[in-house]
């Protein structure tokens, strides 16, 4: 693969093994999920001056989106936001984050393979593992029905 891609073909090429219509939903679901799930699990992490290491990762992670898709890059640190805050929250409440963020990405992970099962297709990132990174963009680009702008 290409590591130059512009985000538009990686999202082409990450939407070749998603066609299948209860694999794209069970992706619907599952991929916002293990996202969430990362961060929290990254949240548990605590380090000095900067709280946690699902902040840290945050901010690397959107220094990637940002080098494919400025458009792309801003719904995906938005969506970081939501899980970050969503983190604070639950921390905040006392709930065992790290026990549900582990129950929450092996129940997820186990929907996404039975999906590529159905799609009858080896999920993206055993080809290159910077889908990924690609998986939750391909969800918020779906969701908003556009295609990337800066190609």
């Amino acid at each position: 693969m290409n590591k130059t891609q512009s985000m538009q073909q990686l999202l082409d090429e990450y939407a070749t093994s998603h066609q299948n219509k209860t694999n794209k939903l069970i992706h619907y679901f599952a991929v916002p999920l293990i996202f969430w799930s990362i961060t929290a699990m990254l949240w548990a992490v605590k380090i000095p001056y900067v709280e946690n290491l699902a902040i840290v990762s945050t901010v690397i992670a959107s220094f990637y989106y940002l080098s494919k898709d400025l458009i792309v890059a801003i719904e995906m640190i938005v969506f970081s936001i939501v899980c970050l805050v969503l983190n604070d929250f639950l921390e905040s409440k006392g709930f065992p984050i790290l026990n549900i963020a582990i129950g929450v990405f092996v129940i997820a992970w186990i929907f996404q393979f039975i999906g590529h099962k159905i799609e009858g297709k080896k999920p993206s990132f055993f080809k290159d593992v910077q889908f990924l990174m690609i998986g939750p963009a391909w969800i918020v680009n779906q969701l908003f029905k556009r295609k990337s702008t800066n190609n």
